[in-house]
C-alpha cells in the first residue's frame, strides 16, 4: 500500500498519513464516484429527453406543413358545393355544357393533388359518426331497411385532408324511434 504524505501549512513534509486520513480520502473518492454516476445518469436522461423532444417537434412541424392549407381548402370546398348547386339548377333547365363539368373536375383534381379526398357514403349503409353527421331523420322508405340509423340520403359531401376529417358527410338517417 502506498503511503499518503501530508504537507504542513509551512511547506514541510510530515510523516505518512494515518489510516484515518486514508479512510477519509476513500470516503471522498466513493462520494465523488457516486456523484459522477448520478451526473452521468442525469445527463443520459436529459439527452434521451432531448432526442424525444426533437422527434416530437419534427412531427409537429410536419403536421403544421401538411395541414397548413386547411382553411383555404375548406373555402374551396364551399365553392365546389355552390358549383354543384348551380350544376343541378342548370340540369333542371336543360342541357349543361361539357366545359362546366370539366371546370368542376379540375377543382376536384387540384384538391386531390393537395391531399383532399371526398368521403363517400351510400344509401343503405350504417351511419358512422366517425366521418358522418346526421342532420335529419326520416322514416325508412317502404320495403327498405327498417333498422334505425341507416343512411337514407347524402345531404352534403364530406371531405378529409390526408387522414383528418375537415368536414363530415351530412346525411339523413332512418329514425331511431
Amino acid at each position: 500500500m502506498e503511503e499518503i504524505i501530508k504537507n504542513n501549512n509551512n511547506g514541510s513534509v510530515n510523516e505518512p498519513a494515518g489510516d484515518a486520513e486514508a479512510g477519509e480520502l476513500n470516503e471522498k473518492l466513493t462520494k465523488a464516484e457516486k456523484e459522477r454516476g448520478e451526473y452521468l445518469a442525469g445527463w443520459q436522461r436529459a439527452k434521451a429527453d432531448f432526442i424525444n423532444y426533437k422527434k416530437e417537434e419534427i412531427k409537429r412541424l410536419e403536421d403544421v406543413a401538411r395541414y397548413s392549407g386547411e382553411a383555404m381548402i375548406k373555402e374551396l370546398i364551399s365553392v365546389l358545393d355552390s358549383f354543384d348547386l348551380g350544376l343541378r339548377a342548370l340540369e333542371k333547365a336543360g342541357s349543361v355544357e361539357k366545359g362546366i363539368y370539366m371546370i368542376r373536375a379540375q377543382i376536384e383534381d387540384i384538391l386531390k393533388k393537395h391531399g383532399v379526398e371526398k368521403i363517400t357514403v351510400k344509401p343503405g349503409e350504417e351511419f358512422d359518426p366517425a366521418f358522418a353527421e346526421a342532420v335529419a331523420e326520416a322514416d325508412p322508405p317502404a320495403g327498405g331497411d327498417k333498422r334505425p340509423g341507416i343512411i337514407l340520403e347524402e345531404i352534403e359531401s364530406g371531405y378529409k385532408l390526408y387522414d383528418k376529417i375537415i368536414r363530415p358527410v351530412r346525411v339523413k338517417i332512418s329514425s331511431t324511434k
